[in-house]
Protein backbone atom coordinates (compact mmCIF):
# COMPACT_ATOMS: atom_id res chain seq x y z
CA UNK A 1 0.00 0.00 0.00
CA UNK A 2 3.06 2.63 0.76
CA UNK A 3 4.49 1.72 -2.74
CA UNK A 4 1.59 3.51 -4.58
CA UNK A 5 1.91 6.98 -4.17
CA UNK A 6 5.53 6.48 -4.71
CA UNK A 7 4.70 5.08 -8.01
CA UNK A 8 2.38 7.58 -8.53
CA UNK A 9 4.98 10.12 -7.65
CA UNK A 10 7.14 8.81 -10.00
CA UNK A 11 4.91 8.64 -13.36
CA UNK A 12 3.48 12.19 -12.71
CA UNK A 13 7.30 12.77 -12.69
CA UNK A 14 7.98 11.07 -15.97
CA UNK A 15 4.96 12.46 -17.63
CA UNK A 16 5.87 16.34 -16.89
CA UNK A 17 9.12 15.52 -18.41
CA UNK A 18 7.76 14.36 -21.12
CA UNK A 19 5.30 17.04 -21.12
CA UNK A 20 8.31 19.79 -21.20
CA UNK A 21 10.42 17.70 -23.85
CA UNK A 22 7.47 18.23 -25.94
CA UNK A 23 7.06 21.78 -25.53
CA UNK A 24 10.24 22.37 -26.20
CA UNK A 25 10.51 20.37 -29.41
CA UNK A 26 7.50 22.09 -30.88
CA UNK A 27 8.80 25.39 -29.87
CA UNK A 28 11.95 24.42 -31.77
CA UNK A 29 10.01 22.99 -35.05
CA UNK A 30 7.93 26.59 -34.85
CA UNK A 31 11.47 28.71 -34.65
CA UNK A 32 12.91 25.92 -37.72
CA UNK A 33 9.76 26.72 -40.19
CA UNK A 34 10.09 30.68 -39.04
CA UNK A 35 14.08 31.02 -39.85
CA UNK A 36 14.87 31.05 -43.84
CA UNK A 37 18.38 29.78 -45.41
CA UNK A 38 20.43 32.53 -45.15
CA UNK A 39 23.51 33.61 -46.55
CA UNK A 40 26.29 32.04 -45.45
CA UNK A 41 29.00 34.33 -44.30
CA UNK A 42 32.25 33.80 -42.76
CA UNK A 43 32.63 35.15 -39.55
CA UNK A 44 35.51 35.16 -36.81
CA UNK A 45 36.35 32.43 -34.26
CA UNK A 46 35.07 34.69 -31.65
CA UNK A 47 31.51 35.64 -33.06
CA UNK A 48 31.42 31.34 -33.35
CA UNK A 49 32.50 31.09 -29.78
CA UNK A 50 29.80 33.52 -28.42
CA UNK A 51 27.51 32.02 -31.06
CA UNK A 52 28.07 28.50 -29.61
CA UNK A 53 28.14 29.75 -25.93
CA UNK A 54 24.70 31.42 -26.44
CA UNK A 55 22.92 27.95 -28.40
CA UNK A 56 24.34 26.20 -24.97
CA UNK A 57 22.89 28.83 -22.29
CA UNK A 58 19.38 28.65 -24.37
CA UNK A 59 19.82 24.88 -24.10
CA UNK A 60 20.52 25.25 -20.13
CA UNK A 61 17.70 27.89 -19.91
CA UNK A 62 14.63 26.51 -21.83
CA UNK A 63 15.12 22.41 -21.17
CA UNK A 64 17.91 22.15 -17.98
CA UNK A 65 16.39 24.82 -15.78
CA UNK A 66 12.86 23.85 -16.16
CA UNK A 67 13.40 20.21 -15.79
CA UNK A 68 14.46 20.48 -12.33
CA UNK A 69 17.52 18.77 -13.68
CA UNK A 70 20.23 17.82 -10.51
CA UNK A 71 22.93 18.75 -13.77
CA UNK A 72 25.92 20.73 -11.21
CA UNK A 73 26.08 23.24 -13.83
CA UNK A 74 22.06 23.83 -13.54
CA UNK A 75 22.33 23.71 -9.50
CA UNK A 76 25.37 26.33 -9.71
CA UNK A 77 23.18 28.87 -11.63
CA UNK A 78 20.12 28.55 -10.26
CA UNK A 79 22.18 28.91 -6.36
CA UNK A 80 23.70 31.72 -7.92
CA UNK A 81 20.44 33.15 -9.21
CA UNK A 82 18.23 32.05 -5.92
CA UNK A 83 21.09 34.07 -3.92
CA UNK A 84 20.56 37.42 -6.04
CA UNK A 85 16.62 37.02 -6.20
CA UNK A 86 16.93 36.04 -2.26
CA UNK A 87 14.04 33.41 -2.40
CA UNK A 88 13.92 29.89 -4.23
CA UNK A 89 12.49 29.66 -7.75
CA UNK A 90 10.85 26.98 -9.85
CA UNK A 91 10.18 27.41 -13.72
CA UNK A 92 7.40 26.05 -15.53
CA UNK A 93 6.05 26.14 -18.56
CA UNK A 94 2.32 26.03 -18.76
CA UNK A 95 0.19 23.34 -20.80
CA UNK A 96 -1.04 25.99 -23.20
CA UNK A 97 2.85 26.10 -24.58
CA UNK A 98 3.12 29.95 -23.29
CA UNK A 99 6.44 31.29 -22.16
CA UNK A 100 7.84 30.51 -18.85
CA UNK A 101 6.35 30.93 -15.59
CA UNK A 102 8.38 31.85 -12.89
CA UNK A 103 7.25 31.07 -9.09
CA UNK A 104 8.68 31.94 -5.87
CA UNK A 105 8.68 30.10 -2.94
CA UNK A 106 7.38 31.77 -0.06
CA UNK A 107 5.43 31.01 3.03
CA UNK A 108 2.20 31.06 1.63
CA UNK A 109 3.53 28.92 -1.00
CA UNK A 110 4.39 29.26 -4.58
CA UNK A 111 3.58 32.43 -6.08
CA UNK A 112 4.33 33.55 -9.78
CA UNK A 113 6.50 36.66 -10.01
CA UNK A 114 5.30 38.63 -12.76
CA UNK A 115 5.71 42.23 -14.89
CA UNK A 116 9.18 43.77 -14.50
CA UNK A 117 10.43 41.72 -11.72
CA UNK A 118 9.85 38.60 -14.14
CA UNK A 119 12.01 40.29 -16.85
CA UNK A 120 14.53 40.87 -14.23
CA UNK A 121 14.96 37.34 -13.09
CA UNK A 122 14.86 36.12 -16.63
CA UNK A 123 17.61 38.45 -17.58
CA UNK A 124 19.74 37.75 -14.40
CA UNK A 125 19.04 34.26 -15.24
CA UNK A 126 20.00 34.35 -18.89
CA UNK A 127 23.25 36.94 -17.79
CA UNK A 128 24.68 33.88 -14.99
CA UNK A 129 23.82 31.50 -17.49
CA UNK A 130 25.97 32.91 -20.49
CA UNK A 131 28.71 33.38 -17.62
CA UNK A 132 28.90 30.20 -16.39
CA UNK A 133 28.80 28.61 -20.11
CA UNK A 134 31.72 31.29 -20.90
CA UNK A 135 34.30 30.46 -18.02
CA UNK A 136 33.14 26.22 -18.46
CA UNK A 137 34.03 25.88 -22.38
CA UNK A 138 37.36 25.83 -23.74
Amino acid sequence: MGSQPAKVQQMLRTYGRQLTNAKRLARFRRALQLSQPQDEVSITRQARRRAMVERIAREIVENLVVNGDGNPVVVEIMGRLEHDIGAPLLFDYPLDGGDVTVLRDSEHGPQEIVGEERVAVLRRLWEITLAKVDETML
